[in-house]
């Protein structure tokens, strides 16, 4: 015992810890620690974040909500105060559970978190992504927001957990967005309910103006070492080439370090990866799918400097990559916005950074390397980026608070509503996939659809299979990618199981089974219709704007003039209220309306069909929906 004593002691020397911690008992499993939970601990009490324990302790055992303003590096995000803080009350009010906007992300700091409290991941500390679990009942958890928002559809208030953490609040998604509303209504109905936010400083004052008078905790990271930024009189114009230009004289001129280029697009990625694709011995080129983190390099590249090229709000992907010493910025962003004049189209746009996301890319070298930002130090940045909320289809977040008993659309506390536009275009949407009914309440196919982990449209045409006998095949074509395939067949294999939808057995080889998947799929999908003229301009239905095909699509003018209206002739019974309603007085319209009057296909509930007269404009027409509806 007394040599074991000695060495200890000989531990704490060399380590600067007391004796008596390295005899302290892990308070989550009953063991000792070993050597590298202390190696861990020392780098965690170096963190801005350590220093805020106590006050941390404190405000969440006195207060519901606390909010942490603090930028990567700090810590902020992997500290596990909050499962200290549920122990101490013997898990009396359930468990804690920490959102994240990246799939890979929740895993990566699960397994972080997992190692600093020394204890095996999956169960005391665990994980849950779309398609994949690894946790227990008694876990903390990590999980993407929108897999919190699933479950909020089965338990209403969160009974199970008694802290919820929200972190990357500051990118301000719609599913973020929607937890925060959410959460704000469950704390008056939960008193004992904890609501932890993590943000960066430029949204602290967006979220007190919110919420009201809360307790605030203030994080500093350290300042990079060096920052250059681009000179003239509007900066850098070509990015690309500079970025390039960059990283070749990092690699000629620095003996280490690895580097991050932040682009605008996944397109210039792909362009920047040509030149240094052969001929760079000792460099190795990364690309990185938006939202995806770094993926494990190659043995034979383990020694190469590596050049991330990624785009997107990814600042956060790269927090625990310490071998990072340089960034590239390009301080541009592409962003997806919802037309809510131009039903049904999106748009992709280039922008500038917000000034959060300009400052998290310089601190994530911290104090060991340099950023280059390729526009000038006055560049004015706004404060935040623009809420997706305002910009994006909001037409799922709809479909799910349709059901729920705790809070309606008109009562989700919003920290910014969604424009009446986009909301009436997402009722419009589900109205026309018959997922409300006549009072605007949830039909019953609407209450299926918003049991299934797809967009309406996918979750439409998942419940036409059921009818036309083909759900095996439809299954495989809604897998969001090959790598998930069995993941997501049996997810949806499960709810249609639950629901006891019918599930007819695969036929591939039939004739009539191709024909009833494209029944299957027209039923979801029947808005991305236009009419054509021969001239190849395209008139969107439902807002009368004239398009034309890009001079490279591979669709011919006959030939996808012969494929859109073989695909009308069939099935256009399926949505009258769609087409009818929307197609402007043509002879195609005069067509259309001999092919519902004289055809069997889809036969409609009722004895009366469709009838639209031929010079009818928007006037109320009555009509039957069709069975599939």
């Amino acid at each position: 015992m007394t040599l074991v004593m000695e060495k200890l002691a000989d531990m704490a020397a060399n380590q600067d810890l007391d004796c008596d911690d390295l005899l302290e008992l892990n308070q989550f499993d009953g063991l000792f620690f070993p050597s590298r939970y202390y190696d861990l601990l020392r780098g965690r009490k170096v963190l801005p974040v350590w220093e805020a324990k106590c006050e941390f302790m404190d405000s969440v055992i006195n207060h519901q909500l606390v909010i942490i303003g603090g930028t990567v590096k700090t810590g902020q995000s992997t500290q596990v105060w909050c499962a200290e803080f549920c122990l101490s009350m013997q898990y009396q009010n359930g468990m804690v559970v920490c959102t994240q906007i990246h799939q890979q992300s929740a895993v990566e700091l699960a397994l972080r978190v997992a190692d600093e409290m020394d204890v095996n991941i999956g169960h005391e500390v665990g994980y849950r992504i779309p398609h994949q679990t690894c946790c227990s009942t008694d876990t903390v958890l990590y999980c993407t927001d929108d897999v919190l928002i699933r479950e909020i559809m089965s338990d209403p208030l969160l009974k199970q957990y008694g802290v919820v953490v929200i972190d990357q609040a500051q990118e301000r998604t719609v599913s973020t967005d929607l937890l925060l509303g959410l959460l704000k209504g469950m704390l008056h109905m939960r008193p004992e309910l904890r609501l932890v936010i993590l943000t960066t400083p430029y949204s602290l004052d967006k979220m007190l103006c919110h919420y009201g008078p809360v307790p605030l905790i203030q994080l500093e990271a350290p300042w990079p070492s060096e920052v250059v930024y681009g000179t003239g009189k509007s900066g850098v114009k070509d990015y690309l080439c500079s970025t390039l230009q960059l990283a070749m004289e990092i690699h000629q001129t620095q003996t280490q370090g690895d580097i991050v280029a932040f682009l605008a697009t996944e397109q210039s990625c792909k362009l920047l990866s040509i030149p240094w694709g052969k001929g760079q011995p000792g460099i190795a080129i990364c690309p990185q799918p938006e939202g995806n983190l770094p993926l494990p390099m190659e043995e034979e590249h383990s020694r190469c400097r590596k050049v991330f090229l990624t785009c997107g709000p990814t600042e956060h992907l790269f927090w625990a990559l310490h071998s990072i010493h340089f960034i590239i910025d390009a301080g541009v962003q592409k962003r997806y916005i919802c037309s809510h004049y131009l039903y049904f189209t999106n748009s992709i746009i280039i922008r500038p950074i917000s000034k959060s996301q300009a400052e998290c890319r310089k601190q994530l070298i911290g104090q060991k390397g340099k950023c280059f930002c390729l526009y000038l130090e006055a560049t004015s940045f706004p404060t935040e980026s623009v809420p997706h909320i305002l910009e994006s289809d909001i037409t799922s977040t709809v479909l799910f608070l349709k059901p729920m008993e705790i809070a309606g659309l008109g009562q989700c506390d919003f920290i910014d509503r969604p424009d009446p536009e986009g909301l009436m275009q997402a009722l419009e949407e589900l109205d026309y996939l018959a997922a409300l009914d006549n009072h605007g309440n949830l039909s019953e196919i609407g209450v299926i659809m918003s049991e299934l982990p797809l967009e309406p449209q996918m979750a439409k045409t998942m419940l036409a299979s059921c009818e036309f006998d083909c759900v095996s095949e439809v299954q495989t074509l809604l897998l969001a990618a090959l790598q998930t395939a069995d993941a997501v067949r049996a997810e949806l294999a499960e709810i249609l199981k639950r629901l006891e939808l019918p599930v007819s057995s695969p036929a591939f080889s039939s004739k009539i089974n191709m024909l009833n998947i494209k029944r299957a799929l027209l039923a979801g999908f029947f808005m991305q219709i236009k009419d054509i003229d021969g001239e190849g301009n395209y008139f969107m239905l439902t807002h009368k704007h004239v398009a034309q095909i890009h001079p490279l699509s591979g669709y011919g003018k006959l030939k996808f003039l012969f494929i859109i209206f073989c695909v009308m002739y069939r099935f256009v019974p399926m949505a009258p209220q769609y087409f009818f309603y929307n197609f402007p007085p043509s002879e195609s319209k005069e067509v259309l309306q001999h092919i519902i009057e004289h055809s069997s296909a889809a036969p409609c509930k009722g004895k009366r069909e469709p009838q639209i007269q031929n010079n009818s404009t928007h006037e109320e027409q009555s009509y039957e929906r069709c069975v599939i509806q």
